[in-house]
């Protein structure tokens, strides 16, 4: 509950404050332009690294290998995107922070939990061959 307080409340005032303070140092006009600048070139950068987890994503379906770290990465850059659109230098700085590789992916790393890969047959068990017990027969 303290959290949506928090993004939906405090955020929206934070972003208020810091545009009134911007803009009566350099203006109106150049405070709206420079909002809607951060929010296009932001939407640009999310784009292309978009692109790039979508071939990632493809690639590791390609090989057999689920993409469940490069979906989330992807889910990351869709928040992303959105913080860089809202009107604001707050979530702006947010929103470039996260396009950051290598701090989205240690953000990420902090909060997902990788578990390693473990053979069906428990852990350092050999592969062993798998067997099915039927019976056929053959109708010419």
């Amino acid at each position: 509950m303290w959290l949506f307080l928090l993004l939906f409340v405090c955020a929206p005032l934070v972003e208020l404050y810091v545009l009134i303070q911007v803009g009566s140092v350099i203006g109106a006009l150049p405070t709206i332009a420079l909002s809607v600048l951060t929010a296009a070139i932001g939407g640009m950068l999310v784009r292309v690294q978009g692109l790039g987890v979508i071939m990632r994503v493809r690639d590791s379906l390609d090989r057999g290998e689920a993409p469940a770290l490069d979906l989330i990465d992807g889910a990351v850059l869709l928040l992303c995107g959105f913080a860089l659109l809202l009107p604001g230098f707050v979530t702006d700085v947010v929103g470039f922070l996260l396009l950051v590789p290598p701090l989205r992916h240690a953000l990420i790393r902090r909060y997902i939990k990788v578990m390693p890969v473990v053979p069906v047959g428990g852990a350092g068990a050999p592969e062993q061959p798998r067997i099915i017990d039927g019976e056929y027969r053959r109708e010419d």
